[in-house]
This record gives structure tokens, C-alpha cells and sequence, in this order.
């Protein structure tokens, strides 16, 4: 195996077993950052051994193992004083599994533990997006729209509160999961994100491991808490959304537009599931969630055969509706896009601009406003802002999409 083949054996180890190690080191030690440090430490011992070594027959069961060695180590230095015998059932670890509880997934624990209702809702989601889904601090906070710094501020406090309030790192209980059940849905739907369009400029343009994980972790949500309509609501999103992504990078590696893309080309099946998750919610009669409105809204777009067949004045219905759930500038932007369809350019564009304040770091709203601008014909402004777009934008597909479409204007 060359060196190569030896480093995308790495990438791939941590895109798939980077919860896993950290959950097990978790459970066992009791700390989060030692079951960081140490899966970090047992990472990089990986990049410097694999390639003169080789791959492990199970790089996983590797991995934890060395990470494990690395947090007993830390633990000798820190606590050289104590007695033999808790140094010894260290070492040894006879003491019986943990029961599974409600949840049986290692990873779905960890998840739930840093969700504890004692973090406050983004400490909580910041802080499983880097123990769970492994994303580094500039994905976190680009997630965030904040600075790194500030990021990394909110995680370490996160950590240093659940060891100070001594929360366990136990399995929760069936009548402790719809009290945590928000705070895992916020989880999820970023780590789908970051999969969906990967903001680190180094990473694929859609990272598939962290979709297909975040569907996976949803299926098991959903399977916990089949009555939850906000569960549903996500699932049959992320599944609505992963039936396009085949289509959405261009063999160039440029992104594909919604209204660009070969629809012949969508998973098919994953559409109707999505199309049936969404029937379901609306006839069960309840007042929808976020999640499901959103979904509401890919199914209108999937539904469509052309985009030319686009109901858009249901997708901005259903935007209205979303606005009273959750009045974010964010979705105030997204909002606009479906009224520039619907009421034209000018009037979205008047949108837009009231949320300059607020949007200004975010490329989307650079991007968006350079699409309406080339569209009422004020090239040089549009050609300003999709400067403004790829100076901010970190996924390559989308730079080249937005490259593209700034070169075009002459």
C-alpha cells in the first residue's frame, strides 16, 4: 500500500471512527477531555505509524485501543499519588459492561450525554458536532457564524461544567429522551449540513459520511420516538435532501443549481420515503415543527418534474409559516429567494438588503444578492458581490459555481 493509499485509509478511519473511539474513552473514563485528547493522540500516532507499518487488519478496534493506552498514560502523570488498586482495575477494566438502556448505539449515547439539559441548547450542539461528528473548530464556527475563538471558548466551558457538575456519562432513560430530543435534532441537522455542503475549503465539497451518519443517527431517533413529529419532520428533510446529491457537483467538481440539476438522476426511492414522512405529518392533524415545514418545502421542490412546474407560492406559504417558528435572518434569506420566483428580483432584492446587518459575514447572502443584481442587469454591483460570495465561501464546488457565474457577466 503506498503512502497514498495509506493516507486516505487514515481520512477515511477518522471519518468513521473518530465518535466511535471518543464514545467508548468516554464511557470509560468519565471525561471528555481526555477521551478527545487521547483519540486525538491515538490519530496522529496512525499518520506517523501507518504508513511504515501498514494499515491495520481493524483500524478501528486499533485506534481505541492506542487511545486508550494514551488516556492511561495521562491518567498515571496527573494522578502519580493514588493508590495501586484503582491504577490496577485501570488497567485491567474487569468491571462488567454498562446495560444497554434505550439507546444501543455508542454514538447516539455520546450524543445525548452532551445534550444534558444543564448546557445551554448551541453549548450543546457545538459540543457534540466536535465529540460526535469529529468537525474541526472553523467548521463549528462557521456553523455558528462566529469567530473561532469564540467557539472554542463555549467547548471548553461545555467540558469543564459537565466534569465540575459531575453529569453522568450513562445511557438515558426512555422517559429522559423527549426532554433531550431538541438539542439531538439541532445536532444532526448540522452534522447533515456540513456533509450536504462542507465549508472546509481542504474537504470534499459534500462529505457523504457525515450525511449518510446523520440519517443513520436520525432512523435510530426515529425508531425511539416514532410519535415525534419534529423526528419525522427531520428525517423525511434529510432524506428529501440526500435524494439530490448525486446531482448537485458537476463531473467538473462545480456545484449544480436546484434549478439546474437532472432530476432524472434523483434517488428515486428516497424521494418517496421523504414524500411519505411528510403525508404522514399532515395527516396526523398537529401544528408542524421547523423540521417538518422545512420538509414540507423539499417536497414541493422535488415534487416538481421541471422547476418550471414549481408551485413557489406554496414554497413561500410555507416560508411565511416558517418565519413565526424561527425569525432567523437566515431564513428570512431563504425566504427571499422563493419571493424573487414568485413577486420577482426587485422585490427580493429590497429583502435582501434589509439583511445586511445581520448577514454580512455569510456568503449565502453575498451570493443571493449577486444572483437578483445579474438578474435586474446591475452588472458591476453583481459583480461586487460575488467577490464579497467567494472570499467568504470555503466549499470548492460552490467557489467554482460562484467563479463561473461572476466570469460570465463580461
Amino acid at each position: 500500500m503506498n503512502r497514498t493509499d495509506v493516507g486516505e485509509a487514515i481520512t477515511r478511519a477518522h471519518h468513521e471512527q473518530w465518535a466511535r473511539v471518543v464514545a467508548a474513552l468516554a464511557r470509560r473514563f468519565g471525561d471528555l477531555d481526555i477521551a478527545e485528547e487521547a483519540a486525538a493522540e491515538a490519530f496522529a500516532t496512525a499518520v506517523a505509524r501507518w504508513p511504515a507499518d501498514g494499515v491495520p487488519p481493524n483500524p478501528g478496534g486499533w485506534l481505541t485501543t492506542t487511545a486508550t493506552r494514551k488516556a492511561i498514560d495521562r491518567i498515571r502523570r496527573e494522578h502519580r499519588r493514588d493508590d495501586k488498586q484503582r491504577e490496577a482495575q485501570m488497567v485491567h477494566d474487569d468491571d462488567p459492561p454498562e446495560p444497554l438502556g434505550a439507546v444501543d448505539d455508542e454514538r447516539l449515547r455520546l450524543i445525548f450525554t452532551c445534550c444534558h439539559p444543564a448546557l445551554a441548547m448551541e453549548t450543546r450542539v457545538a459540543l457534540t458536532l466536535r465529540m460526535v461528528g469529529g468537525l474541526t473548530m472553523p467548521e463549528i464556527a462557521r456553523a455558528f457564524l462566529v469567530q473561532e475563538t469564540t467557539m472554542a471558548q463555549r467547548i471548553t466551558r461545555a467540558k469543564a461544567k459537565i466534569k465540575a457538575a459531575g453529569i453522568p456519562y450513562r445511557v438515558p432513560s426512555a422517559e429522559d429522551l423527549p426532554a433531550r430530543v431538541s438539542g439531538v435534532l439541532a445536532v444532526l441537522f448540522l452534522v447533515f449540513n456540513e456533509g450536504y455542503l462542507a465549508t472546509g475549503p481542504d474537504s470534499d465539497p459534500v462529505r457523504h459520511d457525515l450525511t449518510a451518519e446523520a440519517i443513520r443517527l436520525t432512523r435510530l431517533v426515529r425508531a425511539l420516538l416514532p410519535q415525534d413529529g419534529e423526528v419525522a419532520g427531520l428525517l423525511a428533510l434529510m432524506l428529501l435532501t440526500e435524494a439530490r446529491r448525486t446531482a448537485r457537483v458537476s463531473s467538473t467538481g462545480e456545484l449544480v443549481s436546484l434549478d439546474q440539476q437532472d432530476r432524472g438522476a434523483w434517488d428515486a426511492a428516497l424521494v418517496a420515503e421523504g414524500h411519505r414522512l411528510v403525508r404522514e405529518r399532515l395527516a396526523a392533524g398537529k401544528p408542524p415543527g421547523r423540521y417538518q415545514v422545512l420538509a414540507a418545502i423539499n417536497a414541493v421542490h422535488t415534487s416538481a418534474r421541471d422547476v418550471r412546474d414549481t408551485d413557489w407560492s406554496q414554497v413561500v406559504a410555507l416560508y411565511d409559516q416558517l418565519v413565526r417558528l424561527d425569525p432567523s435572518p437566515i431564513v428570512a434569506l431563504n425566504r427571499a429567494v422563493a419571493v424573487a420566483e414568485l413577486d420577482g428580483p426587485e422585490v427580493a432584492l429590497a429583502a435582501v438588503d434589509r439583511l445586511e446587518g445581520t448577514l454580512a459575514g455569510y456568503h449565502a447572502f453575498h451570493a443571493t444578492r449577486a444572483d437578483l443584481l445579474r438578474r435586474l442587469g446591475r452588472s458591476q454591483e453583481s459583480r461586487a458581490a460575488y467577490d464579497a460570495a467567494i472570499g467568504l465561501a470555503g466549499n470548492t464546488a460552490e467557489i467554482a459555481y460562484l467563479t463561473r457565474r461572476r466570469d460570465q457577466l463580461g
